[in-house]
């Protein structure tokens, strides 16, 4: 028994725990996109239009997350699951890092 802890090393990227398959991974991305429009409001301005926003998306998603792990197994919900959230266009490659912390 212990704690996963999942971390994401980049500016523009979180980890979410949701439902997934029954919409609301695209509610998610669709609330973010009504919360952070893609256009030229941004003041970081590098990259596709919009790309600011990108930078400011983990600070409603957080680039970690911390899971209970009992008997060998992730204590997650029924329905939840582990996503990575990156509405950043400009970049294919992203990596996770996990640790994990017996106790």
């Amino acid at each position: 028994d212990g704690l996963l802890h999942l971390f994401v090393p980049h500016a523009t990227a979180g980890i979410a725990i949701i439902e997934t398959g029954a919409g609301s991974d695209d509610d998610l991305l669709a609330a973010l996109g009504d919360l952070l429009p893609a256009d030229d409001r941004w003041r970081h301005r590098h990259g596709t239009p919009g790309h600011g926003r990108s930078h400011v998306m983990p600070a409603l998603v957080p680039p970690y997350a911390s899971i209970p792990v009992l008997r060998g197994r992730l204590a997650l919900g029924t329905w939840q699951s582990i996503c990575l959230v990156d509405i950043n266009v400009d970049n294919q490659v992203r990596e996770v890092r996990f640790s994990f912390l017996e106790g």
